[in-house]
């Protein structure tokens, strides 16, 4: 990129500038004064005043000398990522999680609880300010370098406008949900569905890294699934795209509470367990209802077959939505990591039988890290490296 003519409004100008250096440095991870000075077509003296007011900033750090190109090693500098830092957290079922992250999405701090049940609206925002305090405390961050928060939702979240339209759990039915937790937090907020923030966690730093088209299955209290086509996440209309707990998959039933598809109620984790109380009725919270089914169905023809049922049912989801978008991975996620080399060989070869391409199935590689690291990039994504020159 050439440099900005050093007309019109200096201050502008200056930015401008300043703007360039800090995108060479992040672009190179480590890159001397002169280098800067040759990529950017800026002078000597101007690099070398911008970036010592950087580094008063807290914006750039020196690290060390670099290799020589025939006279005095060169200092080289980079990004310090410990400048600001950003918040992610996740409502997932009856459980909060949250993180503190620097600038490269390393968590500095993370805080877990589990919410009072019934949720309430009202008492999870406030259990999102305390979790956030305690996570300032523990990382010891000035709040006022805090960037901003990803919070991940259930429900169908419209990013646009800041609301939730559909979320029986917390009765957020068409509030503005954002502007209330940013009202509450006092810092920018950026809100999405768990299962999109889980998606975009495994799709930057876990099985979906180097796919353009990645879908990712997640089968928790409830059934979703994160969808990106081409690199880019879709949504939908009304950014509804991806609730398969709505698919009719399994027995039919009138949904008069409002809440549950077809699909989850009989095959979410619930809606198992639901199905095997007969042998599992000393499942102990916490405890995976697949590993136990599969331990069970060892000697048990009853848990042997509602096993099956249920791998046949993921199966059919599976198909419905290979079918019709055609992705180059499917990443199985929650409840679904259970599932044993067996039952994965069979998944396959059901797949194999009914639809014409078979992507590659992957079971998701974060674990409970995927929705707050894909909490945290949100906010990256949002907050470019250049606009931190306006925070100062």
């Amino acid at each position: 990129m050439q440099a900005p003519k050093k007309t019109g409004n200096s201050k502008l100008v200056k930015k401008l500038n300043k703007e360039e250096v800090l995108q060479q440095v992040v672009l190179h991870g480590q890159i001397s004064r002169a280098d800067i000075s040759k990529q950017t077509q800026l002078s000597r003296p101007c690099v070398s005043a911008l970036v010592d007011e950087m580094i008063q900033e807290g914006l750039l750090q020196e690290v060390g000398m670099g290799d020589s190109k025939g006279g005095r090693k060169p200092i080289l500098l980079e990004y310090n990522y410990q400048a600001y830092a950003i918040a992610g957290a996740i409502f997932e079922g009856s459980t909060l999680d949250m993180a503190i992250a620097d600038m490269k999405g390393e968590f500095l701090a993370r805080y877990r609880k589990r919410l009072a049940q019934p949720a309430n609206g009202e008492t999870v925002i406030e259990d999102l300010a305390a979790g956030l305090d305690r996570l300032l405390r523990e990382s010891g961050i000035p709040r006022e370098r805090l960037l901003g928060m990803g919070v991940g939702l259930q429900g169908v979240t419209q990013r646009g406008s800041g609301t939730v339209s559909f979320s029986p759990s917390t009765g957020w039915m068409g509030s503005p949900i954002q502007q209330t937790i940013e009202a509450r937090l006092g810092l920018p907020v950026i809100i999405d569905n768990d299962v999109n923030m889980m998606t975009l966690g495994e799709y930057v730093r876990g099985a979906g890294v180097g796919h353009t088209n990645v879908v990712y299955m997640y089968v928790g209290t409830g059934i979703g699934a994160g969808i990106i086509l081409d690199g880019q996440f879709y949504r939908g209309s009304r950014e509804a795209a991806g609730e398969i707990g709505f698919m009719m998959i399994g027995p039919v039933h009138n949904r008069s509470n409002g809440a549950s598809g077809v699909f989850e109620t009989h095959y979410s984790i619930p809606g198992i367990q639901e199905q095997a109380k007969g042998f599992l009725s000393d499942l102990q919270e916490g405890s995976s209802v697949i590993e136990e089914l599969i331990r069970h169905a060892k000697h048990n023809a009853e848990a042997k077959e509602l096993l099956a049922d249920v791998y046949r049912h993921w199966a059919y989801g599976m198909a419905n939505i290979i079918s019709i978008l055609n992705p180059e991975i499917l990443i199985l996620s929650g409840e679904m990591v259970h599932v044993d080399g067996e039952g994965v060989k069979q998944i396959h070869e059901w797949l194999r039988e009914w639809v014409p391409e078979v992507p590659s199935l992957e079971k998701a590689s974060l674990g409970e890290r995927a929705g707050l690291i894909g909490a945290v990039h949100s906010v990256l994504e949002a907050f470019p490296f250049t606009r931190l020159l306006e925070k100062e």
